[in-house]
């Protein structure tokens, strides 16, 4: 009975350790994920994302993102956090890729650093999510068969932000998998000029 007792108590304290040691590994993990940023490399890309929007704004409403920024050597790929208080829809992650120095790499993509310093009324957001939906269903877009998708995101290709307003007017599961199609529409937040309208299908 002692002997079973005894037992008992080993494995209990076997398991208890085996969470202990679990534990301490995924923490330790998570924080091996963040880059170990050197001072000069974050000096030098701060000074690029600062000559884009300018100094005030950069102090104001964006923060480096050690989470989200990685060191895959030889590079770092930078992560910060562009929030505006006033404007809580204006939520965004930017995203940049610099060598030791701190200099970009131009060749990789650069997404979400608006160009305030030469365009400041581009950064002047000034429709909110209930705007941008009251102008797309002024124009008409398209119901669906599911509430629409409406986000304020980075567009690539005109290097601005915009709203993005995506209904699906099919969707479906089979054996082929899930597969649907609708239509997008880009509305500038600034202005509230719809910019675009697109199809979209996933097949």
């Amino acid at each position: 009975m002692k002997t079973s007792l005894k037992m008992i108590i080993i494995l209990i304290a076997v398991s208890i350790v085996g969470w202990l040691i679990s534990s301490c590994s995924c923490s330790s993990c998570s924080k091996d994920n963040e880059a170990n940023v050197p001072l000069n490399v974050l000096h030098n890309a701060n000074k690029y994302v600062i000559s884009k929007t300018g100094e005030e704004f950069f102090n104001k409403y964006i923060t480096p993102d050690f989470a989200r920024t990685k060191y895959v050597p030889p590079y770092y790929e930078m992560a910060y956090q562009l929030f505006v208080p006033e404007k809580p829809y204006v939520a965004s992650t930017i995203r940049f890729t610099v060598d030791s120095l701190g200099l970009v790499v131009k060749k990789r993509d650069i997404l979400g650093i608006p160009n305030c310093a030469i365009h400041p009324t581009q950064c002047d957001w000034k429709v909110d999510k209930e705007t941008a939906i009251l102008i797309a269903e002024k124009y008409g877009f398209e119901k669906g068969v599911k509430d629409w998708d409406v986000g304020f995101i980075w567009n690539p290709e005109r290097q601005i932000y915009v709203w993005h307003v995506l209904s699906t007017i099919r969707q479906f599961e089979g054996d082929f998998g899930y597969r649907a199609n609708g239509k997008e529409m880009i509305i500038d937040p600034v202005s509230g000029d719809v910019l675009a309208i697109h199809d979209w299908k996933i097949n």
